[in-house]
């Protein structure tokens, strides 16, 4: 079954959201290094249940996006359609983690679905 095994902060002003995340809840958040910038949360240990995410610049007025880990990207993609929701970007790679869309739901909820593969390039 699906989870959602990621989540997404979109903020005006990003580093004034890491330091308040930080701050508030003792967050680790450091910088992704790659091409934009994106802010990945350690929310707590791995051996602990929750999830952990990310901070990134606001894209439009979407707010917190959650990403729900699946085993194809392109079947789950069918399904969405077929139940009424919509694929918003195409499918694109992570360079060793895998591949990423972002979908909305039939209320209009933006909400990502990732498949992990490390040959993803």
């Amino acid at each position: 079954m699906p989870r959602v095994i990621h989540f997404e902060i979109g903020a005006d002003n990003v580093k004034r959201a890491v330091k308040f995340y930080k701050d508030a809840f003792g967050w680790q958040i450091d910088t992704w290094g790659g091409p934009q910038e994106y802010w990945l949360c350690t929310t707590g240990p791995e051996n602990e249940p929750g999830i952990n995410g990310a901070i990134m610049p606001r894209e439009e007025k979407r707010t917190t996006v959650n990403t729900i880990g699946v085993t194809s990207i392109e079947e789950v993609s069918k399904k969405i359609a077929r139940a009424g929701g919509k694929i918003t970007t195409p499918a694109a790679p992570i360079p060793g983690i895998g591949y990423f869309c972002y979908c909305v739901d039939t209320e209009g909820n933006p909400f990502g679905i990732m498949q992990t593969d490390p040959n993803a390039k």
